[in-house]
């Protein structure tokens, strides 16, 4: 494929025009300070459910190419602001049209008939090029992956690719979150000279402005919790091994997973219903126990009645990190546990410094071994391996400008862990540790009366201005997360909106919640009855910024 087949297919969202027709939303309806209020009969895309719009449908007062119309006008309208967006599929109101065909047939595909879902751009698609954000990869040429294909099995729009930290944020120890070279900055939509957090940046951000019903991330420590969080949105991270890899850009096949990014709690759980199961070419798919509950669209929202949960409590040292309303926000989550009737018990988890020491060494190792495999498997007139993207970054004038590439040369020196004992030791151990860390916690006690039902942490505190190590001297400006035990695990975690901190009030917190392995679906339940309780999400603002904060010292990005 030439470059310059490859520029036509990622249409820039600058580039798109509402629909002549079809209910067309014209740029002055789509206010960027608003919430997404279209006139096809007072559709509200920010407050709309999946299955409100399906009902919606199905009586025949929307089609898909009025919600997809509806959707790319959002994109045409605020996107340039946002950059959540990276390219669109020039057939989304052709798949749409179809969507509407199935439907007159009384034949809708599945849950998702004719909803439009935005792909982070390491999820393959045979529309559109997956660049992970790097200008080498323009020029790929994939087949869809699993998940895309079960979406599009249950009638879903795939409206286009959301913008991503570059590589996953696993190229430079000083990036800033939400860049690539391809889709450049995305920001917060909250407040626009905020970090969106990444690495599933533009998929967070394109759901909080409306700009899809729902979108998919992925995660390996953080990249999905983390802008879910910073972007008031839901996120879910699933257990490893629920939702095939197969066609998505890799870190690691240790610790990474698609999940799904949503305004509302079963939107997200619809899609995952959709997302997992087998797949042969995934073997970590193999272990999904026989009787597993995947009905999760199926939420009890009174799961924290009677419910023990472990409250992570900060330690002294984390306090004093984190701003005083962060932490009202987190304590006020708390009592909404409390009110919905669940009991709170604090909790402290161990291992954590030997998990973190080893996390990175172990992420580096099989970075290397899975993304040389992915690139061999990939067609398309791109870099051969991990060496080759090195070498086009030193050549290309865009990808270095801001910030390195020391995580990708700290990559490639190092030993895939088949030629190094010591590395399939190292994920071993951290494995280990970082189960027993949630496991011991959730087993409270002699009978199973005592045990826990999930744990409950702060997701993210609010969003830093947006930095660049080249040009401003620092980048990333991290202070707290939760997400390293489940993520090192493989256990599931929840996301949700907890309510706003920063200046001004102006910023999304969020809380998370996660449990044992294949426990997803109670910690859905729990995740969707505290959304119920909370009510805390509000549509974004759109701020120009609320000022400026200090900068705290920068520890690693999440991925």
């Amino acid at each position: 494929m030439t470059a310059a087949f490859a520029a036509a297919l990622l249409v820039p969202a600058s580039a798109v025009a509402a629909p002549a027709d079809q209910g067309r939303a014209g740029p002055g309806v789509a206010d960027a300070a608003g919430s997404g209020t279209l006139p096809i009969r007072g559709l509200d895309l920010d407050a709309s459910t999946i299955p409100e719009l399906q009902e919606r449908m199905d009586a025949g007062e929307l089609t898909a190419v009025q919600l997809t119309g509806a959707y790319l006008a959002r994109i045409a309208a605020v996107n340039d602001d946002l950059g959540a967006v990276l390219s669109l599929n020039p057939e989304a109101l052709r798949d749409a049209a179809d969507s509407d065909r199935t439907r007159q047939r009384n034949q809708p595909r599945g849950p998702l008939e004719g909803i439009p879902v935005l792909l982070k751009d390491n999820v393959d698609t045979e529309q559109l090029p997956t660049t992970a954000g790097s200008r080498a990869m323009l020029d790929s040429r994939p087949d869809d992956a699993e998940i895309t294909r079960r979406l599009r099995d249950a009638g879903a729009i795939v409206l286009g690719k959301a913008n991503l930290s570059e590589w996953a944020n696993l190229r430079g120890s000083a990036s800033s979150s939400g860049w690539s070279g391809v889709g450049g900055q995305t920001a917060n939509p909250y407040v626009l000279d905020r970090n969106p957090c990444g690495s599933s940046s533009g998929s967070a951000v394109g759901v909080a402005a409306s700009l899809a019903q729902v979108a998919i991330g992925t995660e390996t420590d953080g990249s999905i919790v983390c802008p879910a969080g910073a972007n008031g949105v839901i996120g879910v991270k699933p257990t490893l091994g629920l939702v095939s890899r197969s066609g998505i850009v890799p870190i690691s096949a240790e610790q990474d997973t698609a999940g799904p990014m949503a305004r509302h709690a079963v939107d997200a759980a619809l899609v995952l219903e959709v997302l997992a199961g087998s797949d042969d070419a995934d073997a970590a798919t193999a272990e999904i126990p026989a009787d597993l509950d995947t009905g999760f669209a199926d939420l009890d929202l009174d799961a924290l009645e009677g419910a023990r949960i472990g409250v992570w409590t900060l330690t002294p040292e984390q306090s004093a990190a984190v701003d005083d309303r962060t932490e009202e926000v987190f304590a006020a989550a708390v009592k909404q546990i409390e009110a919905a009737g669940a009991t709170a018990v604090p909790v402290q988890l161990a291992y954590q410094d030997e998990i973190g020491a080893g996390e990175l060494p172990a992420l580096l190792a099989e970075f290397k071994r899975d993304l040389n495999a992915y690139l061999a498997a990939t067609p398309g007139d791109h870099p051969a391996d991990l060496a080759g993207i090195i070498e086009f970054n030193e050549q290309d004038p865009v990808e270095l400008a801001y910030f390195g590439q020391e995580l990708l040369e700290q990559a490639q020196a190092a030993t895939v862990p088949e030629e190094d004992p010591a590395i399939q030791e190292t994920r071993d151990r951290i494995r280990t540790l970082a189960r027993a860390s949630i496991d011991e916690v959730l087993a409270q006690g002699a009978g199973p009366e005592d045990d826990l039902a999930a744990i409950v942490g702060l997701t993210n505190t609010p969003a830093w201005q947006t930095r660049y190590e080249y040009l401003d001297g620092q980048a990333d400006a991290f202070v707290y997360s939760t997400s390293g035990p489940a993520a090192v695990a493989g256990y599931p975690n929840v996301t949700v909106p907890a309510g706003f901190a920063g200046p001004r009030d102006s910023l999304p917190v969020g809380v998370s919640f996660f449990g044992t392995r294949w426990d997803d679906a109670r910690v859905l339940d729990i995740a969707a009855d505290f959304e119920d309780q909370a009510a805390a999400r509000e549509a974004p603002g759109y701020l120009p910024t609320v000022g400026a904060d200090p900068q705290p010292d920068n520890p690693e990005p999440a991925t």
